[in-house]
């Protein structure tokens, strides 16, 4: 019967799931524009994170089912994983490309494998091995490709996003009979108050421009995708849904590329084409014997 509901709703879906990547896929849009470049860079990535993440969970709030939300020790793995891969993957944002800090955070398949393997004991496959060397690969072209640049410091703010989101994934799986909604809430509201006590003292805020980016960011770059993407999921199959959300790692240096004209080094081409890689192999070659 749940096939049955996959294929005759999957159209829909697969839409759904196509709009989210989109949607997320505008992040380095956003957080490279003009009017969130102008920030301070010492303040940026902290502004950003927390308003995008606190503008995020107020939206998502409605779709909590409320009788099921409850909070205990076993999620706050979780929230520090989210509140980590909040702030690194911005951070990264405003200090390398757009294409180096995306391609980076999706090494989190590979974590996330080994972080399973290790903690919730499960089956070491032949895909995820191989997924997981072309990650390891990746990382070693954009890394040292990168290393003796400025852009150093963005590169390894973005592989911390990586391991943190990693982290996120496990944590889900072990959370998986929690209301998601309310997941992703906590994640979150908890990221953006964590921060709070670096803005305390500030006499910077950001102005009505500014406020407009980060309410884009949060409605539509967050918690809109959010929404799509749950929906889509629950009549796609996991692995198509993986596949179809990797159109994020694609659009979103492209996007960056065609607005505000950001080079990428050819180093970080080849390593995130080969992170890409292996996810497709993963997905498509494994999964279609």
């Amino acid at each position: 019967m749940h096939e049955g509901v996959v294929s005759r709703h999957s159209p829909r879906g697969r839409l759904l799931l196509l709009s989210s990547a989109v949607l997320w896929s505008t992040s380095g849009l956003l957080v490279k524009s003009p009017p969130l470049a102008s920030l301070p860079a010492a303040d940026r990535a902290l502004m950003v994170a927390l308003f995008r993440a606190l503008i995020a969970g107020l939206c998502l709030v409605p779709f909590v089912a409320w009788r099921r939300a409850r909070f205990h020790k076993r999620m706050l793995p979780m929230i520090v994983s989210f509140a980590a891969m909040n702030f690194l993957f911005v951070a990264a944002m405003t200090r390398t490309t757009a294409a180096a800090a995306i391609f980076l955070q999706y090494t989190a398949t590979g974590w996330a494998f080994l972080f399973g393997a290790l903690f919730l004991k499960e089956r070491v496959t032949r895909e995820n091995l191989l997924a997981l060397g072309f990650g390891l690969a990746g990382i070693a072209w954009i890394v040292g490709g990168q290393w003796d640049t400025d852009q150093f410091a963005g590169i390894m703010l973005a592989l911390g996003s990586g391991l943190a989101y990693g982290g996120v994934i496990v944590s889900l799986r072990a959370l998986h009979e929690e209301d998601s909604a309310w997941l992703v809430v906590l994640n979150h509201l908890v990221s953006a108050l964590v921060l709070v006590p670096w803005l305390v003292g500030r006499e910077i805020l950001p102005s009505g421009q500014q406020w407009t980016v980060l309410a884009v960011l949060g409605v539509f770059q967050m918690g809109l995708p959010y929404v799509l993407f749950a929906r889509g999921v629950a009549t796609v199959p996991a692995q198509e849904a993986g596949l179809i959300t990797l159109l994020e790692a694609i659009l979103n240096p492209f996007w960056v590329w065609l607005f505000w004209g950001e080079e990428v080094a050819i180093s970080t081409w080849l390593g995130g084409g080969l992170i890409l890689a292996g996810l497709l192999v993963r997905y498509v070659v494994f999964r279609a014997r």
